[in-house]
């Protein structure tokens, strides 16, 4: 397990780079990137909007804006949009959390000028915008990780590149990958002395499995790409993901760089360390960094374990997106104007509103995307650093193998499709259920036959870490809350708990599952804690742990 501290001061500094399996800051500090994506500000996508597949992309956005209010309109909007969805108040409050990168998916769109000409020219003003971010983070200290997101014709032929004809164009047209090799060679000239950018993340998700026929051509692009931006920099990480959104490392066949990051993506599944082997195996065969680039979009208590996997195995990671649409499971979640479901309609062939209605709904929307006017949940940030208030699954106790994270007499030989390697004994709450569900897109909570929980045997434990945040003051108060059932037949069972190896007490279970509190506060410093729960007196399962300010 990486004994990589969890406070931010001084790890911002200096320009970032792969020092073996390590990331180091320019003082030779090991850090870990813990940070945000910006999704669906440079390149909109039509599900962070709620808007149905007719509109669930930039073009098609743009293609209804402008039949909604006219040309001149809807310019006016874009710029207004691009110009607010991330303020300096975003950036002040992500740094607030404790969190040190962002990620900053770009459309070649928003920076390319139409026509074929040459030389290629770039919309200086939106650079602009993105000299204004990276301004703000380093004021902040964030790092920043540029990410082509859309490239030129599209690199994964579906609408979150921005695809016109849903093909894979990128790889189809050689012009397209001319542009982007132009494209990441500006980019490259204008940040080559900014230490404040992290790293070039080249292609977002490029070629899905319907298009793996194209895959041989991935890496010859990025070695194109990785020689462009070396003849004007040479310091800043190169970072390369694989094919199907992510997911697929088979494509890296040769270290192509001195200062590389391979990044995978993780949505929807497992949050377990066999879900996660070959992108660990890759690390130690390629001796290089790796990077949970994008995931999220699950419900909190998914995220208290994914990302808990993350930090166990020291993997830097992003977390995917910091604000959408009328949403509890990002940070920000932006009010739904009134009248929207008419934008919504029209998409999926009802009545077109008027002029003057669009017009006042998609004004109110340009009101609402302010960090001031969303609705803010620090219970997501809270759940990502496992941060109190915080409920834990029992499931999800810590990833550093067994006699650190774990002990079990006896190992179970029966399986449920999760966590198998570790042995312990995971089942349902309500037996009903054989195999976990964890697709929780939109933040939906477990269903009642999904929840699961794991039985203990006396002498039996599981750890698990949460991180106090220093508040100023020496010590913090916490109550300790779990939900516990004793196994049928037996009796006097319950948890003893401690933190840092000091005892707290103990709470009994009885023969129905019932939440129980620790009889006294725990009181504990800022930084990285450790609870520890032992099975005594017989058979005991556990569904959560819970911690919350004594105040709270």
């Amino acid at each position: 397990m990486p004994n990589i501290e969890h406070n931010r001061t001084g790890e911002v500094s200096g320009f970032l780079r792969a020092e073996g399996r390590k990331l180091v800051n320019g003082d030779g500090r090991e850090i870990l990137l813990r940070g945000v994506g910006f999704g669906s500000w440079l390149l909109p996508e039509g599900y962070m909007w709620s808007f149905p597949d007719k509109g669930d992309r930039p073009r098609r956005i743009e293609r209804m804006i402008e039949e909604l209010i006219g040309a001149d309109q809807a310019a006016s909007f874009w710029e207004t949009y691009y110009d607010r969805y991330v303020s300096e108040s975003d950036i002040r409050r992500i740094a607030e959390e404790g969190l040190n990168s962002v990620r900053v998916p770009i459309n070649s769109r928003f920076l390319l000028e139409e026509g074929e000409g040459s030389p290629v020219r770039y919309k200086e003003k939106h650079l602009a915008l993105l000299d204004r971010m990276i301004g703000w983070c380093r004021k902040h200290r964030l790092y920043v990780i540029l990410d082509l997101h859309g490239a030129p014709g599209g690199q994964t032929g579906t609408n979150i590149d921005d695809s016109e004809f849903d093909r894979p164009e990128l790889f189809l047209d050689k012009r397209n990958a001319g542009l982007t090799l132009e494209l990441w060679a500006m980019l490259a000239a204008r940040y080559k002395d900014e230490w404040i950018v992290a790293g070039y993340d080249l292609l977002n998700e490029p070629l899905p499995d319907w298009f793996a026929v194209y895959n041989d051509r991935i890496m010859p692009l990025y070695k194109e790409i990785v020689r462009a931006i070396r003849e004007v920099d040479d310091r800043h990480m190169i970072i390369l993901e694989g094919a199907h959104w992510s997911t697929d490392w088979s494509i890296f066949d040769e270290k192509i760089d001195h200062n590389i990051m391979l990044q995978f993506h993780k949505y929807w599944n497992n949050p377990d360390t066999e879900s996660i082997q070959a992108y660990l195996d890759k690390r130690e065969l390629w001796d290089v960094p790796i990077f949970m680039g994008e995931g999220g979009e699950n419900n909190k208590e998914w995220y208290a374990g994914a990302f808990r996997l993350f930090e166990d195995h020291g993997i830097s990671w992003n977390f995917w997106t910091w604000k959408k649409l009328e949403r509890d499971n990002s940070p920000c979640s932006i009010r739904r104007p009134e009248g929207w479901n008419l934008l919504v309609e029209y998409l999926e062939g009802g009545a077109k509103p008027s002029p003057e209605v669009a017009s006042t709904v998609l004004t109110e929307y340009l009101a609402n995307i302010a960090f001031e006017r969303c609705e803010y949940d620090p219970d997501v940030v809270g759940a990502l650093l496992r941060r109190p208030p915080v409920r834990i699954p029992a499931i999800f106790y810590g990833y550093g193998g067994a006699g650190i994270s774990y002990y079990v007499s006896k190992k179970r030989e029966e399986s449920v499709g999760f966590r198998d390697n570790d042995g312990t004994d995971i089942r349902f709450v309500d037996n009903r259920r054989k195999i976990p569900n964890f697709q929780h897109g939109r933040g939906e909570p477990w269903l009642p036959e999904e929840r699961m929980c794991v039985q203990l045997a006396t002498g039996d434990w599981l750890a698990y870490e949460f991180d106090v945040p220093d508040r100023g003051e020496l010590f913090c108060n916490y109550t300790v809350s779990l939900r516990l059932c004793a196994v049928e037949g037996e009796s006097e069972t319950g948890m003893k708990i401690k933190i840092d190896e000091r005892s707290c007490g103990f709470v009994q279970a009885g023969p129905d599952w019932k939440t129980v509190q620790l009889p006294n506060e725990i009181r504990v410093s800022s930084g990285l804690r450790r609870l520890v729960s032992t099975a005594e007196g017989g058979y005991v399962r556990i569904e959560w742990i819970e911690l919350r300010p004594s105040d709270g």
